[in-house]
């Protein structure tokens, strides 16, 4: 059975911990690693991990210095042993069949597993996300960090962006995976919970515009190659449309035949 590692960030999540390394600790699929690294968190994050750690050998925990989310699960992924690598915030919690269920559908060779998702905490809801294609995360994240994803592809991509520090890596990240031809299975299955509280991360980004133009501008820039056609000439085809006056709807639609996605105008926008 194919080891599969479990990574588990952990900075100022401590009160959450417990409830995140027990729902790992209930898979119904029994071979796994979680790993627990302290991003440098002041709380007692590591009292919490070394009880785990005592409690099953699965368990392992490494301390590094304060990087931000990208920086500790690559510190994770790094020495993790699994081929295949699943995420798991330290706030979140995840479905007990979810591992055995993804297991199942390894041997069709995806780039990611992910599940159906529900909403917990201040907040208790489906969290209804559109069905996965290509073209649709290209203009907008839909598959949540905890999916599953080849160690090989992680190494390939260098990993989680660093630069990064506020939020959207996890988008970022699966643009750096996915292509085309990507094949993405979404299990019919209630698998990932993400915590609803206050002040967290996403919260942050997404009240704050200055942040979040930097990080979906530096997406966009980084991934440009993804929204065109490589026989355009994008600039050129945005000021002949612009220049004809048309509504933003009709510049949309006329250039959605050659891959010119709405994300390119807001990046010219911006500049």
């Amino acid at each position: 059975m194919p080891l599969i590692s479990v990574i588990v960030p952990c900075y100022n999540q401590a009160q959450y911990l417990d409830e995140c390394l027990q729902s790992v600790l209930d898979q119904t699929y029994q071979d796994w690693e979680c790993i627990i690294v302290n991003d440098g968190s002041p709380d007692h994050t590591e009292e919490i991990a070394k009880k785990w750690v005592g409690k099953d050998p699965r368990f392992r925990y490494i301390y590094k210095e304060n990087g931000g989310l990208s920086s500790a699960r690559n510190a994770g992924i790094k020495i993790s042993k699994g081929e295949w690598i699943l995420p798991l915030d330290a706030d979140d919690k995840i479905g007990n069949q979810y591992l055995e269920l993804a297991e199942k559908e390894f041997a069709k060779n995806p780039t990611v597993i992910y599940c159906n998702a529900e909403f917990f905490g201040i907040e208790n809801k489906p969290w209804l996300l559109p069905n996965y294609t290509h073209q649709q995360i290209l203009t907008g994240n839909i598959i949540f960090c905890s999916g599953f994803l080849k160690k090989e592809n992680w190494v390939k991509v260098l990993g989680y962006d660093e630069n990064l520090k506020y939020g959207r890596e996890d988008w970022d990240f699966w643009l750096s995976i996915l292509n085309e031809n990507s094949l993405v299975i979404k299990l019919d299955y209630v698998g990932f919970f993400y915590r609803r509280k206050e002040n967290s991360m996403d919260d942050k980004i997404n009240q704050n515009s200055k942040l979040l133009n930097e990080a979906e501008n530096y997406i966009y820039r980084k991934h440009l190659s993804k929204y065109l056609d490589c026989n355009e000439n994008a600039i050129k085809n945005y000021s002949i449309l612009k220049n004809k006056s048309l509504k933003y709807d009709e510049i949309i639609l006329k250039t959605q035949k050659n891959k010119l996605s709405k994300l390119l105008f807001k990046i010219i926008e911006r500049l």
